[in-house]
């Protein structure tokens, strides 16, 4: 967990770098940053894993950096490690392809940037060891990809600076979207519901509701933060009755009950399934959990690691509720962290957290992932929401995925996969 005074993970901008072995990509990283971050070696496959960074890359600001093994990685275990190496651009903004000025070009550096080319994503063509050998021929390649090109000598620092400017002028726009500007106005006043019980990390909130009281702030409207116990009180001593009530999903049914009609309501994880990802596909996804049946199998996908506690909510919480709505017992999958399943196929829904520690683009690559292969997926404060029987009251803020509610059978059928563009973050 990000501490409060650091940028989140999935708030910066995630720039990748590609290339074959003992291309100079680790020396790439150092240069770019100007610090000894990533080891270099002249042996070959030094880099075994992706290995990220989150540091400050000036002037582009705060990112998150991924050195990968190389492309041309031989044998059983260098095939895992380029299949590693790949899975990167699920999570990926920007790329950097660092090309070897002293070999030509090979099968590699053409697969991956048709990979890159179909994900969307921007790629920015690197030709390092310059001061080794001509750039013309890379520099060719890249104009017959029509990629931007920056011939550097990592070692000696040249060309960095004009590598940087390409960096800024490529990289995809954050866009304005925020997590509450489009709900509130400057002078409203919104009240953030936030539970202290086991699950609460001591002394601090957690990240959604840190980002979501930011955002508040940034908008110009006035946070009243209390727990659900009195979240009824709080109300009642207001001036005025508040804009917007945004509470923990586990506190859905007291909020709810506290919370006066005509006063917008929602939960952190739904704001963060629209901030992170695709809300009214998530809304879609909800409407599968009235055909589960005793047996039928839910994967619950977090994106982050921590401590199991007690009565946590993907391990422990949600399947009891799922399992009273359904009626009987269920077979339940559990992944945490990046490593997403490759093949999902063999669920029949996939619940997902509310993604505050990975980026949109990694959200919409799942989503994206799930509608190939025709799997309903929803969100946790969405699936919540619908179990208790208060979707259409926590959605009322966002007409367009109320609406997605009414959809015909066929419609949800469809799924309509996710175009993913270089602007998503």
């Amino acid at each position: 967990m990000a501490s409060l005074n650091q940028t989140p993970s999935g708030e910066r901008l995630h720039i990748s770098i590609f290339g074959r072995r003992n291309s100079g990509k680790s020396s790439l990283i150092n240069a770019l940053t100007g610090q000894d971050i990533a080891i270099v070696s002249d042996v070959p496959g030094t880099t075994t894993d992706p290995v990220s960074k989150a540091m400050e890359i000036l002037p582009l600001g705060p990112v998150v950096v991924t050195d990968t093994a190389g492309l041309d990685d031989v044998g059983e275990l260098g095939a895992r490690r380029v299949e590693r190496s790949l899975k990167v651009l699920e999570r990926t903004d920007l790329a950097i392809l660092v090309l070897d000025c002293t070999r030509e070009p090979s099968p590699e550096e053409d697969r991956l940037a048709g990979d890159i080319a179909a994900r969307g994503i921007p790629l920015v063509a690197v030709a390092n060891k310059c001061d080794l050998a001509d750039p013309a021929p890379w520099e060719k390649w890249a104009a017959e990809r029509k990629l931007p090109f920056a011939a550097v000598s990592a070692v000696r620092g040249e060309g960095i600076n004009s590598l940087k400017g390409l960096l800024i002028r490529h990289a995809p726009a954050s866009g304005d979207q925020t997590i509450v500007g489009d709900l509130v106005s400057p002078g409203d006043v919104v009240v953030l519901v936030t539970p202290i019980d086991q699950a609460a990390p001591k002394g601090r909130l957690i990240l959604p509701q840190v980002m979501t009281i930011r955002d508040v702030l940034d908008q110009g409207a006035l946070a009243v933060v209390t727990r659900e116990r009195e979240l009824k009180q709080a109300i009642e001593g207001l001036q005025r009755p508040p804009r917007l009530v945004i509470t923990d999903s586990q506190a859905f049914l007291k909020a709810v009950a506290d919370t006066p009609p005509g006063v917008l309501f929602t939960s952190f994880s739904i704001l963060m399934a629209r901030y992170r990802g695709d809300l009214e596909g998530f809304v879609r996804g909800s409407k599968y959990i009235d055909r589960l049946r005793p047996g039928s199998r839910v994967l619950i996908a977090e994106a982050c690691t921590h401590h199991t506690q007690p009565d946590d909510i993907g391990k422990v919480q949600i399947p009891r509720w799922l399992r009273q709505y359904v009626g009987g017992e269920l077979e339940f999958g559990f992944a945490n962290g990046r490593d997403f399943p490759k093949d999902v196929s063999r669920y029949d829904l996939i619940i997902h957290c509310g993604s505050c520690m990975i980026t949109r683009r990694e959200v919409i690559w799942r989503q994206h992932q799930a509608a190939e292969l025709g799997i309903p997926m929803t969100n946790y404060g969405v699936a919540l929401a619908k179990v208790h029987g208060i979707l259409e009251r926590a959605l009322e803020p966002f007409p367009l995925a109320r609406l997605a509610l009414d959809e015909p059978e066929e419609a949800d059928r469809q799924w309509r996969p996710l175009q993913l563009t270089g602007g998503i973050r």
